[in-house]
């Protein structure tokens, strides 16, 4: 079976003020075929500065509504603790943090293809959409 690339991301929330505006977008990514969710995590961090993880399948039903009908984000327990900890020193004190990990299944039929001609990927990076961004601006 071929594999596409995975990458996850760090999406932080100050304040704790998690809207849900994020989850239609992976649901519309996911139901395309586009990408495969392999972990969705949780991390919240009180005034006091004490942290909580939690997987999607643990959060109050009303915070997990947001996500409901999207495949694959409960696998849950890819990220390790260490993962976890290392996120959790990054955010400042009442603030939150989903993490999500996905497959690029769209890029799967070339990772095989180039593994079948005995190619070897050699890089593959992602630019950060502010860097195209400040890019075609200095273009202009």
């Amino acid at each position: 079976m071929d594999v596409g690339p995975v990458e996850y991301m760090v999406v932080a929330f100050p304040g704790n003020r998690f809207r849900g505006e994020i989850a239609p977008e992976l649901k519309r990514l996911v139901a395309s075929g586009t990408i495969r969710i392999l972990d969705l995590t949780f991390i919240k961090k009180d005034a006091d500065g004490v942290v909580s993880h939690v997987e999607l399948d643990a959060l109050d039903p009303t915070e997990a509504s947001v996500f409901d009908n999207i495949e694959g984000g409960d696998g849950g327990g890819l990220f390790s603790q260490e993962d976890l900890d290392l996120i959790a020193e990054e955010l400042v004190p009442d603030s939150s943090a989903a993490i999500i990990l996905w497959e690029d299944t769209w890029a799967a039929g070339i990772t095989g293809a180039i593994r079948r001609a005995g190619g070897e990927l050699l890089v593959h990076e992602r630019i950060p959409a502010e860097a195209v961004e400040r890019a075609y601006e200095d273009a202009a």
